[in-house]
């Protein structure tokens, strides 16, 4: 492919790309779930509840952290973890919007 015809991707595509890899794992998916039930957490909240280690859970707060799905504050000597709503909104908006854009059809349908 010539470097001229190669596609540059949007902002909102990069950004939706990250957000989705932060996600992408189950993991991920129920720290998320039990923050929304729970509203706010410490990391040993989420150690109890899946089958991780608590180096495992932290670094995957971390990864949702750096996408900006949840929000991290010190509560000394332990850190409260909550959901970013104005990003977690970005993101179902998003979702919402590809969704809703075109009436989808299975790929077989003639």
């Amino acid at each position: 492919m010539n470097s001229k015809d190669k596609i540059s991707f949007s902002e909102e595509q990069i950004r939706m790309a990250t957000l989705a890899k932060a996600i992408a794992h189950p993991a991920r998916i129920a720290i998320l779930q039990h923050l929304l039930d729970a509203n706010e957490c410490i990391c040993g909240d989420f150690v109890s509840k899946l089958p991780l280690s608590q180096s495992t859970v932290s670094q995957h707060l971390k990864e949702l952290k750096n996408a900006g799905l949840i929000n991290a504050s010190a509560n000394p000597p332990k850190m409260m973890y909550c959901i970013n709503k104005p990003t977690f909104d970005e993101l179902e908006q998003y979702f919402k919007n590809l969704v809703n854009r075109k009436a989808i059809k299975d790929c077989c349908e003639k």
